[in-house]
């Protein structure tokens, strides 16, 4: 099965990461889709060996609920955190409509493996999900929403962006319990720029 990294957002909630604190805001710039962003300021920066090992949790969530492998192919372009409960992630991985197929059916796919490991391993979740397309910079992103209700009247929402360019799958994750930090995070995505249309 190959999905993008939201593998280990999955199991976000039971996970420590070590990082390094970004006090001030922090731009960045991907070469690879001419892509600058600012990442607001106190989040952290999670280190490839502790996103390596979230992302190897959440395939063995999705294994054991599918009872499928997951071939996880995604390239990590940054992972933010704050408070172990709020996340800002991107990644792209190589998809070719020749061999991958239709690619809103793969993402259709993705969010339906997402939506049934979250129901199968949390204890009868009420989970709301939904589907939209937003433009960002002049470009149209698929939209994955889904809010899952959790005890204590809290709220964990993903916010999910897709977007194909050529031959690879550009995706934008934001995971949070905390809609003010959602907005910072929301805020500084929308107002991102892609020089590559």
């Amino acid at each position: 099965m190959k999905l993008s990294a939201i593998l280990a957002m999955i199991l976000f909630t039971f996970a420590s990461c070590k990082s390094q604190i970004t006090s001030a805001p922090k731009e960045i710039y991907n070469k690879d889709f001419d892509w600058t962003i600012t990442i607001p300021e106190s989040f952290e920066t999670v280190s490839p060996e502790e996103w390596q090992k979230m992302q190897n949790r959440g395939a063995e969530a999705i294994e054991k609920t599918f009872d499928e492998k997951v071939d996880n192919q995604a390239k990590t372009i940054f992972v933010f955190k704050n408070d172990r409960s709020n996340y800002f992630e991107s990644n792209y991985q190589s998809f070719d409509v020749t061999e991958d197929g239709d690619y809103l059916e793969s993402n259709r796919a993705v969010q339906d493996v997402l939506y049934e490991t979250f129901k199968a391993q949390m204890q009868n979740p009420r989970i709301d999900s939904l589907s939209a397309t937003e433009t960002i910079d002049g470009l149209k992103f698929h939209v994955y929403k889904m809010s899952i209700y959790l005890p204590n009247d809290m709220v964990m929402e993903l916010l999910m962006y897709s977007h194909l360019f050529g031959k690879r799958d550009f995706t934008v994750s934001i995971l949070t319990l905390d809609k003010e930090k959602q907005k910072v995070l929301l805020n500084a995505w929308r107002e991102s720029k892609f020089g590559r249309k």
